[in-house]
């Protein structure tokens, strides 16, 4: 009698290694927790000042347009370029608004109606996308170096800031003061101060179209064509062409959407501070750069998230705070405390570059 083996008995499915980290968000995980730590520190050693809801929220009103700008300059960034004019183009949007808004002020014998916040928020979009037309073009299609192109814009935007008035002043459009001076209540985040007066918490305007902002921009990186295209054009140009990925068009975009970001950050700063200077926003481009290499965005392309840029914001001013609640106002110390700060990011963003390479290996 022959006897023959089953051979159909059922196999046992392997189980699926799960997938490590990337590099993205192992970078997002570090900014975050910094950020937690540094902020709980400072509420343990730092007095009561910082416990309070309030303080955090003054955070992110001050810090709304930094916000915006620091976004585009992630856009930028991924895609393996950068943008030093955005400082410029904030002070330059901040004194067309102004100068609009107060013409009938300046300039009595030629106006005598004031303008319209909505028209000088069209005005600042205008100026955004004019600098985002521009410097994508030339950068995309003509191949020109990013750092030279928005160089040149840099010294633009400051020049025709200038030209377009050269002194500081305020506004005092009545319908722009309404605007300006709209606080939103934050439920349940007041304070009581010393008189026993229950003190409610508020955010200004800037702060909701920063963080709806921040949200679009995440999930425009992390589910959509064109946000995967900005990953792989920074990641690898010619991989991203063997793709099929369009390389000159993504990077247009990155830069045109960087300049409509600095002219809403623009807007956003002038609602905050109501005036208009050439010396609004003053290396403004810097803390930008700083703030999106904190929150994970090499400069080399490819990696970068729009969340890790929100807390390197965050986490950029908490340290500068820090520092002058110690005691050091000097601007040395500031300057001296982020540079270490992000000399430690980089060297983290050295380590995990490394880390990758000997994977590939």
């Amino acid at each position: 009698m022959l006897f023959t083996m089953n051979t159909n008995t059922p196999q046992v499915p392997k189980l699926k290694k799960r997938a490590g980290l990337t590099d993205t968000n192992l970078l997002l995980i570090i900014t975050i927790a910094v950020f937690v730590v540094m902020y709980i520190c400072a509420v343990a050693f730092l007095g009561e000042g910082f416990a309070k809801p309030q303080q955090f929220f003054n955070i992110l009103n001050e810090n709304a347009y930094m916000i915006i700008l620091s976004c585009g300059m992630t856009l930028v960034m991924i895609t393996g370029g950068i943008d030093i004019s955005v400082g410029q183009v904030t002070s330059l949007v901040a004194m067309c608004c102004a100068v609009y808004l107060d013409r009938n002020v300046l300039y009595p014998d030629k106006y005598d109606n004031p303008g319209s916040p909505l028209v000088a928020l069209l005005i600042a979009l205008a100026i955004g996308l004019g600098f985002g037309l521009v410097q994508g073009f030339l950068v995309a299609y003509l191949d020109i170096q990013p750092f030279i192109v928005t160089l040149a814009g840099l010294f633009f935007a400051k020049g025709m800031t200038t030209i377009v008035y050269a002194k500081q002043f305020n506004v005092e459009n009545e319908a722009f003061k309404v605007l300006k001076e709209k606080r939103i209540e934050v439920p349940g985040m007041g304070s009581t101060n010393r008189l026993g007066n229950y003190v409610p918490a508020y955010v200004e305007i800037g702060v909701i179209v920063a963080i709806a902002l921040v949200i679009l921009l995440f999930a425009l990186l992390r589910w959509t064509k064109i946000g995967r295209s900005f990953y792989a054009v920074g990641g690898n140009n010619q991989s991203a062409n063997m793709l099929g990925i369009n390389v000159k068009r993504t990077k247009f975009i990155a830069h045109l959407m960087c300049g409509l970001l600095a002219g809403i950050g623009g807007y956003i700063f002038f609602m905050h501070v109501g005036s208009g200077s050439p010396s609004h926003a003053s290396g403004a481009e810097m803390n930008a750069i700083a703030s999106s290499i904190v929150g994970g965005t090499m400069l080399t392309g490819g990696v970068g998230n729009i969340a890790g840029t929100f807390f390197g914001v965050l986490s950029m001013s908490t340290i500068k705070i820090i520092v002058a609640s110690l005691g050091l106002d000097e601007a040395w110390w500031t300057n001296i405390t982020v540079a270490a700060m992000l000399c430690i990011f980089l060297l983290v963003q050295s380590i995990i570059l490394s880390r990758k390479n000997k994977a590939k290996k």
